[in-house]
Parts: structure tokens; C-alpha cells; sequence
């Protein structure tokens, strides 16, 4: 019988699998921009345009962001090691970064040039009808390339590639500038391409932008919205066992979510109640955002951001027992000792295997010996018997 897949090994194939898509994608995009880099760049030369040619130059800086995207998706897709416990989906944020960083390059360089332009009312040669091919290629083909590459980013959830997209239409618009500066040239309105182009470079200073400050936000530790935080909290507090939730905390890793909350229980179960408490509250949140990798739960007795704490450290189990001995003898074999510490004070419970027959484990004696103690809070004492 076949086992099924663990959780580690599903991820390692999803990331193969995403890994995979993201290569040909890229891969495609570069044999595309080179292409149209070529006919561009000979058809502004030979038919006198000087936008086509700087089109064509842009069209090979594309090709230059893809070998940057080939790279960071291989080194952000790797496997959690040692030293990068949660994975390399950092580097990914960062890649999203430098192309957002791109993008906002070539709007402004394309903006300030055309504003130039557009003050100094300059224009350049009479180009002929064949750039309206190349640049009408280009449109066509970039912006078939932006869907494929978006497509492809949405379904392995990564920011990075559909940037990169994002990117590829930037080639479009600047086509479509060639395309209404040509036009415009050849109908006698020549300042339309110029107010053209710095409308489309604000617009891809807009995109720019967003992927940037998304990805400043995310490197900068920035949690979930207040919205899908409050529903976290809601489904913890629904689940049987878990009285309040004081402290629930998220980041995002390229697309995965982190999680650390805080739960309070009930003081006296047991730990291994208290776990399976925080695993029903894990399944919980699981189902209902898909995308957290990680789940990180501490166990509260109590809401202990309410309490002050003491001017005396209280006691550790070992430093109890010592006291106990000294105060009431040993505690018989096989009786078990419960330390509960709630609201800066040392509650104890003792489990008696058989009933004490000297009278000295008894309620009285053992509150009057140790509440001169300043962490004493109450005691117990159980007879648990055969």
C-alpha cells in the first residue's frame, strides 16, 4: 500500500512544479523580446525613427530583467536549509523589488524625456509606414506575452512574475507611443505622441510604484489587514478550549503567511491538552486562508501582558521540592507535585498516593508553613489512593 505524501514533500514538488512554469514563461518572454529587439532596432534605423530605435534598446533591457527573474525565482524556489529555516521566498520579494524599481526608471526616463520634447516642441525625422509594422508587432506580441505571464504568475503565486508582466506591457506602451508619435507625424499633429508618452509613463511609474511599496512593506515585516487579522481571532476564539486570544502576530514571505498567536486556556488541564487545544485552532486557521505556511502557538494559563511582575523571582520546581522537605518532609513515593503560576503567584497542588497518616501533609499544616512565603498563593492537597 502506498503511503501518502507528507506535508514537506507536497512542498517540495509544488515548488519544483512552480519553479518549472516560471522558466518556460521567462524563457519564452526572452526569445520574444529579443525578436522584437531586433526588428526594432533595424527598422528605426533603416526608416528613420528615432523612438523605434530607443523602443528596440528597451526591448533588450527586457531581456536583461528576465535572465534577472530566471535567476532570483531558482534561488528564492530552493528548499528550507539550516540557516533559512522558512525558505528563500525573500528573495523573490527582493527581485519584485528591483523590477518595480525598473519600472519607475524607465516611466520617468520616459516621461522627462518626452516633456522635454513637448517644451522644446523638437521632433524627430518624418519616419516611414513600415515602423507602423514593427511597433503594431510589438504591441501585439508584448501584450500577448503580458497575459501568458500573468496567467502563469497568478496560478504559482508569485509576485515576481507577474511583475515581470507588468513589465512587458511597459514595452507595449512605449510601442504604442511609436505607434501615435508616427501617426501623429505623419498627419501634421506632431506634439500628440510627446503628450502620449508622458501619460504612459506615468501610468508605468504608477505599476512601478505598487509593486516597490508592496515590497518594502512585505521585507518590513508588514502583517495582515485588520480584517483577515480580527477573522484569525474569531476562529480561535470558537474553538473549544480557548478561552481569549491576547496576542496574535503575521508577516508575509513572498506570497506564504507566518503566523505567532497566544492562547488562553484553562489553568489546570494538562499539556497535552493545551496542544491539541492549539492544533484544533491551527486546523482552524488553515482552512480558512490557504497560503499560511507557518503556525506558530504559545499556550497561556492567563493573560499574562495583564500582569505586573514580582519583586521576587518565584521558586523553580527543584527550589519547591527543597522547601517542601524542609517544611513537611518528603513527599511519599509515587505522589506526584503540580505547580500552577497564575497572577505572580505559585499555586501548588499535592497528589498524596495513599492517605497521610502523621497528619502532616495536611491543608492547615501545609498553608501555615508556607504562606510567609511572598509568591505563596493557595495549596491543595489530594489523596488519590489505590
Amino acid at each position: 500500500m502506498q503511503q501518502p505524501d507528507s506535508p514537506a514533500q507536497r512542498h517540495r514538488e509544488n515548488l519544483a512544479v512552480e519553479m518549472r512554469a516560471a522558466s518556460r514563461v521567462t524563457v519564452i518572454g526572452m526569445i520574444l523580446d529579443t525578436f522584437l529587439g531586433f526588428i526594432k532596432v533595424i527598422g528605426g534605423t533603416l526608416f528613420h525613427s528615432q523612438a523605434l530605435l530607443v523602443d528596440g534598446i528597451h526591448s533588450f533591457t527586457d531581456v536583461a530583467s528576465d535572465l534577472v527573474v530566471l535567476g532570483v525565482m531558482k534561488l528564492s524556489r530552493q528548499e528550507p536549509d539550516d540557516c533559512h529555516p522558512y525558505g528563500h521566498q525573500r528573495i523573490e520579494t527582493f527581485g519584485t523589488l528591483v523590477l518595480g524599481s525598473i519600472l519607475i526608471a524607465v516611466g520617468a526616463a520616459l516621461a522627462w524625456e518626452n516633456t522635454l520634447r513637448l517644451i522644446a516642441g523638437t521632433a524627430d525625422d518624418l519616419p516611414e509606414w513600415p515602423v507602423l509594422v514593427a511597433a503594431a508587432i510589438s504591441v501585439l506580441g508584448k501584450e500577448w506575452i503580458y497575459r501568458y505571464t500573468r496567467h502563469v504568475g497568478e496560478a504559482i503565486r508569485s509576485e515576481l512574475i507577474i511583475a515581470n508582466a507588468w513589465h512587458s506591457r511597459t514595452d507595449a506602451f512605449s510601442s504604442l507611443v511609436v505607434l501615435a508619435s508616427t501617426i501623429g507625424a505623419m498627419l501634421g499633429v506632431v506634439w500628440l505622441d510627446m503628450v502620449a508618452a508622458v501619460a504612459i509613463a506615468l501610468i508605468i511609474i504608477h505599476i512601478g510604484w505598487k509593486f516597490t511599496w508592496d515590497s518594502v512593506q512585505e521585507l518590513i515585516d508588514t502583517g495582515l489587514s485588520p480584517e483577515d487579522t480580527e477573522m484569525l481571532k474569531d476562529i480561535a476564539r470558537s474553538t473549544d478550549g480557548v478561552l481569549n486570544v491576547h496576542e496574535l502576530r503575521s508577516r508575509r514571505m513572498g506570497h506564504d503567511i507566518l503566523l505567532d498567536v497566544h492562547l488562553v486556556v484553562r489553568p489546570e488541564i494538562s499539556v497535552s491538552e493545551g496542544h491539541q487545544i492549539g492544533m484544533q485552532v491551527v486546523t482552524g486557521m488553515r482552512n480558512s486562508l490557504e497560503n499560511i505556511l507557518d503556525i506558530n502557538f504559545h499556550i497561556d494559563a492567563e493573560n499574562d501582558e495583564d500582569s505586573n511582575p514580582t519583586t521576587e523571582k518565584p521558586p523553580s520546581r527543584a527550589e519547591v521540592g527543597e522547601i517542601i522537605s524542609e517544611h513537611l518532609g518528603e513527599i511519599p513515593q509515587r505522589s506526584r507535585l503540580r505547580l500552577h503560576y497564575l497572577r505572580n503567584k505559585l499555586h501548588l497542588e499535592i497528589f498524596l498516593d495513599e492517605p497521610d497518616t502523621e497528619g502532616v501533609f495536611t491543608l492547615e499544616n501545609a498553608r501555615h508553613q508556607l504562606e510567609g512565603y511572598p509568591w505563596f498563593g493557595s495549596v491543595r492537597i489530594w489523596v488519590v489512593g489505590p
